[in-house]
């Protein structure tokens, strides 16, 4: 989690990313894959992360809502969420749980069906994940 120069309508602003990207990476897993992702925050803002719509079974400090479920990542400091999937499939999303940080760091988690097992529907031919975002404006 850093602040990056990134450009859209003609503008460039420095923005805090996740991996340099803005949005933030799109996370593809499967049903009962476990998740580890640490979160080296190098802003000047604490940050925790979120993962939405993800049932935290059993694990509830890797829910991401800052002062509820863990601290807040302080800048400079790092936090490794571990968690495991279960019993879920379709796209969810994840993102910032730190006041203004919401705005730009997110991204897309896709949870794809176990191994072996068949789509509830007609597999797809392609799949583009679409993202919506409403940065402040006087940010772009």
């Amino acid at each position: 989690i850093e602040a990056k120069p990134v450009k859209r309508l003609c503008r460039t602003h420095s923005t805090i990313t996740v991996n340099g990207q803005f949005p933030g990476p799109t996370l593809e897993v499967r049903d009962g894959d476990t998740l580890v992702i640490t979160a080296i925050n190098r802003a000047r803002y604490n940050a925790t992360l979120h993962w939405h719509g993800v049932r935290q079974l059993r694990n509830p400090w890797a829910d991401g809502p800052e002062y509820v479920t863990q601290c807040p990542i302080q800048p400079g400091r790092s936090y490794t969420y571990r968690f495991t999937i279960q019993d879920q499939e379709g796209t969810l999303w994840w993102h910032a749980h730190s006041r203004w940080l919401r705005a730009t760091v997110y991204g897309a988690l896709i949870i794809y069906p176990k191994m072996g097992r068949p789509y509830p529907f007609l597999m797809p031919k392609k799949e583009i994940p679409i993202l919506l975002g409403n940065p402040m404006s006087s940010i772009f």
